[in-house]
């Protein structure tokens, strides 16, 4: 499957939230959309799931225009909405029935769900009993219950303990694994990196970076080697004395960074340090993080952010 947004903008009133939005998100993979607070992410989501209409362009679905009833969705919000005084089981049903199951298969899947997150015994007990972290892994529970082939995740794993988001983990792997696609949202840059193939950065109302993250970080500059060493000291010193060879040295606990003059002598320099006999544990190229490149691609001209990261 291939889901598009094609020309999508959206206003209210005079603040132009989305203008003209183009973004290809392919099944099969996790396809992460970046952004800062108010740069327009959830309106995009929002308008993906019908909740907003755009005021021009269209979203499509392997080249239809997109309607929900076109296939099985899951919509976890940013804000979740769930009954407190309901049982877990209730609702879970309730929300299964929703998306078009019969009681008893939503009843099945949600048990079947609630055991593989080791809350089988939730099943019975009021929702406003259960901590915060368990209430967001029954929502998680609802927007999974149907099986659904399209899955939008708007900041799944906020307000998760590292043990409760590995549980979650697993289960998005699952979906990307038998093909469904997933589209998902998060200020989280290290679920991001680590689910998400291909990215979108959504600065402005604008998407300002998109595509896959290695290709990203390789575009990046590629002249800045870490070397790791028990040496590191004597390394240091070495590369300093060679002429032509860095513009700068940098020692960090058992580490060189070490900023060629440019790429090219990469070569040279593992040379020099074999031919020296230095004892290297690592010799690499510095890669920028997703927060690097994320922090690159929504700075200003003057070099200052203009809002938070959402």
């Amino acid at each position: 499957m291939l889901l598009e947004l094609k020309g999508i903008t959206k206003n209210f009133g005079e603040n132009r939230v989305l203008r003209g939005i183009d973004l290809a998100v392919p099944s099969g993979s996790a396809f992460g959309l970046l952004g800062r607070n108010g740069a327009g992410k959830t309106t995009m989501i929002r308008i993906v799931m019908e909740v907003f209409r755009p005021d021009s362009g269209q979203v499509l679905l392997d080249g239809k225009p997109f309607r929900r009833g076109m296939l099985r969705v899951g919509y976890l919000p940013e804000e979740r909405g769930m009954y407190p005084k309901k049982t877990v089981i209730e609702q879970l049903i309730y929300f299964g029935e929703l998306a078009g199951l019969k009681a008893d298969a939503a009843k099945r899947n949600a048990l079947s769900l609630l055991e593989r997150l080791g809350m089988g015994e939730t099943a019975g007990k009021k929702l406003m009993t259960l901590s915060k972290g368990n209430q967001q892994k029954i929502q998680f529970v609802a927007t999974l219950i149907a099986e659904p082939e399209l899955v939008v995740l708007d900041e799944p794993f906020s307000g998760l303990d590292p043990v409760n988001a590995m549980l979650l983990e697993d289960l998005v792997r699952e979906l990307v694994e038998r093909g469904s696609l997933v589209f998902f949202s998060s200020h989280q840059m290290n679920y991001i990196e680590e689910f998400c193939h291909e990215i979108a950065i959504l600065n402005g109302g604008n998407i300002v970076r998109e595509g896959k993250i290695a290709e990203m970080k390789r575009g990046h500059d590629r002249s800045r080697i870490i070397v790791r060493s028990p040496q590191v000291e004597q390394l240091a010193v070495f590369v300093r004395s060679q002429t032509g060879i860095a513009r700068d040295v940098n020692l960090e606990d058992e580490a060189v960074t070490i900023q060629l003059t440019t790429q090219e002598k990469k070569p040279e320099l593992l040379s020099m340090l074999a031919a020296r006999g230095f004892d290297v544990d690592s010799f690499a190229v510095w890669e920028p993080s997703l927060q690097d490149i994320f922090v690159d691609a929504t700075t200003s001209r003057h070099g200052t952010l203009e809002g938070g990261l959402a």
